[in-house]
């Protein structure tokens, strides 16, 4: 598949990755809310690596810089 994520893009998604960890193990996020969070910094990190937002492919979205010939 073709990548659609910038490294704007995948380097934002890193770092909320990051805070929402650091919330959860210092116990300012706990119960449901803490692990669906968590569950959402995985996602964010895994598309990050993989460079593709399956959510930005039925609407078109690439931050994706193209090269230009």
């Amino acid at each position: 598949m073709k990548r659609n994520m910038g490294n704007t893009d995948k380097l934002i998604r890193v770092l909320i990755a990051i805070a929402i960890a650091l919330l959860y193990f210092n116990g300012y996020i706990t119960g449901t809310l803490g692990i669906i969070l968590l569950i959402l910094a995985g996602i964010f990190v895994l598309t990050s690596f993989c460079s593709l937002c399956p959510l930005y492919l039925p609407f078109g979205i690439n931050t994706c810089k193209t090269k230009k010939k």
